[in-house]
């Protein structure tokens, strides 16, 4: 996984991918100053896209938005063609609700990165129990909350409507599985579904 110059995967991918929080809404955002892509010939005139290019752009795409690896992605995309839902829609509901995605949307981090740090240091309980695996897997009626909430920042101020944030009490709680008509995330997972399906 890629951790240093995050803000050249949004250049890369021609979109803004909030991978920096704050920072993306600000005029440093690399993107806003510089939006052709990364290189020394990022400025020039780009070529034609064959099909197989446009799949492979928006995988990676959706990797770098959900901050996965490689054989991750994969991984979830083997889960989803063996579903009897559509596989673009399986997997991104897969990906959506991910415990480190389910804390960033209720506001409890302002990346996803920084939501996957709050995971993995284990300031995050799952229906009373602390979790640390960023990947665990939500379902209906589970509990999210920070382990300690003195001095606790909510940064968003609205939530996807598939979870419930309670702010008062700094905890949230995942209502349904989102359809993907309730996923905001701007993939073509048709695209997706046909690069892996080549």
């Amino acid at each position: 996984m890629r951790t240093k110059n995050v803000c050249r995967r949004c250049r890369r991918e021609g979109v803004k991918l909030f991978l920096k929080g704050d920072r993306c809404l600000s005029p440093k955002c690399s993107f806003t100053r510089r939006s052709y892509v990364p290189g020394s010939s990022g400025t020039g005139r780009s070529a034609k896209l064959s099909d197989y290019a446009i799949q492979l752009r928006e995988k990676q795409k959706a990797k770098s938005l959900y901050n996965l690896r490689e054989n991750q992605f994969q991984n979830y995309y083997l889960k989803a063609s063996k579903s009897k839902e559509a596989s673009g829609e399986k997997i991104l509901q897969m990906l959506e609700t991910r415990l480190d995605n389910v804390v960033y949307h209720l506001g409890f981090a302002n990346s996803l990165r920084s939501a996957r740090q709050l995971v993995n240091h284990k300031k995050i309980k799952v229906n009373g129990k602390i979790v640390n695996i960023p990947s665990f897997s939500l379902r209906e009626k589970m509990k999210i909350e920070p382990v300690v909430k003195t001095g606790f920042k909510i940064f968003k101020s609205e939530v996807p409507v598939w979870l419930k944030l309670d702010k008062a009490n700094f905890c949230g709680e995942v209502v349904k599985v989102p359809m993907r008509s309730e996923i905001s995330t701007d993939i073509n997972e048709a695209l997706i579904v046909e690069f892996y399906s080549r």
